[in-house]
């Protein structure tokens, strides 16, 4: 009985895993395609070998106009956990530019609404670095923008990095 127990939870949680790389996969080929600018960081660490660490001119600008709302509403400005949206407006290129703070759902045709989260008062993308090959740094130095895949609830998945062409960054 216990052995039929542990193989349906087994099958159970495999399940659960399959599901969730399924929907992973399909956000990757179905999701907007838009380009953050990156913010240049270390590209480096020893300890979980060769990455990059992420960090997006948008945080930026994210930081700067809850900075000023708060400022304008007489608060502080909130440094714990929080969750919101940004509206970004996309160039002929789909390079998304910082439009405003989403306080609603609609956004015009040339506009996308992402998700972003404050985690110990640093705004937070999708992910906060891009894992490589070890000993394939340099192609990535020259990195200048993150191509995300935005899904439906504005939320983002990395796909790749890619040079200030729009060229993508492969070793």
């Amino acid at each position: 009985m216990r052995k039929a127990i542990a193989i349906c939870a087994l099958l159970i949680i495999l399940g659960l895993m399959n599901w969730s790389i399924y929907a992973k996969e399909k956000h990757l080929a179905a999701g907007k395609i838009v380009y953050l600018e990156l913010v240049p960081v270390d590209p480096r660490s020893l300890m979980q070998g060769d990455y990059m660490a992420l960090r997006f001119d948008l945080e930026n600008r994210i930081n700067s106009e809850r900075r000023n709302s708060a400022s304008h509403n007489g608060e502080e400005s909130k440094t714990e956990s929080h969750d919101g949206h940004v509206i970004v407006t996309l160039d002929e290129r789909n390079i998304g530019r910082f439009h405003a703070l989403a306080e609603s759902d609609n956004v015009a045709n040339s506009q996308l609404r992402l998700r972003y989260r404050i985690r110990k008062g640093r705004v937070k993308f999708a992910t906060n670095a891009f894992f490589f090959q070890e000993g394939h740094a340099k192609p990535y130095e020259s990195a200048r923008y993150g191509q995300f895949r935005v899904g439906k609830q504005g939320d983002l998945l990395l796909a790749d990095l890619f040079d200030k062409d729009l060229m993508k960054i492969a070793p």
